[in-house]
């Protein structure tokens, strides 16, 4: 079946748009491309891109609660296919301004999930190759 449009890009709401576009190109790549202090694109290797929106008093997900202020969307991160590839993806996220939200039985659920600085969550996975 053809598609009817074509996927351009995630936008996520933050009170610093280019502080935010800076965390993000430090976990996934990329360069912020500022085209005004209230949007910044992080064009991503290989994918889409991540747009960063200005939105004074953002009020950030909170964590897990589907009942108030619940997270619209999350983002899943490939944090590797060993336990020790993401311990060492989580080092790297953490020293970044990231905190950890769920860690709770990830060996079970082979997945953490964290904040970003702004508060969004995301997780890193562990993803088995073939």
């Amino acid at each position: 079946m053809a598609s009817a449009v074509r996927f351009r890009s995630i936008v996520l709401d933050c009170p610093e748009p280019l502080e935010l576009a800076r965390f993000y190109a430090q976990v996934v790549g990329g360069t912020p491309e500022e085209e005004d202090p209230d949007w910044v694109v992080l064009e991503l290797p290989g994918g889409p891109r991540l747009s960063f929106q200005r939105a004074p008093g953002l009020t950030p997900p909170e964590w897990p609660r589907p009942d108030r202020n619940a997270q619209q969307f999350h983002l899943d991160l490939d944090g590797g296919a060993t336990w020790a590839e993401m311990d060492a993806a989580e080092e790297k996220v953490l020293a970044l301004g990231a905190r950890v939200l769920d860690a709770e039985d990830k060996e079970k659920k082979d997945f953490v999930v964290y904040a970003d600085p702004a508060g969004h969550p995301f997780c890193l996975c562990r993803i088995e190759r073939p």
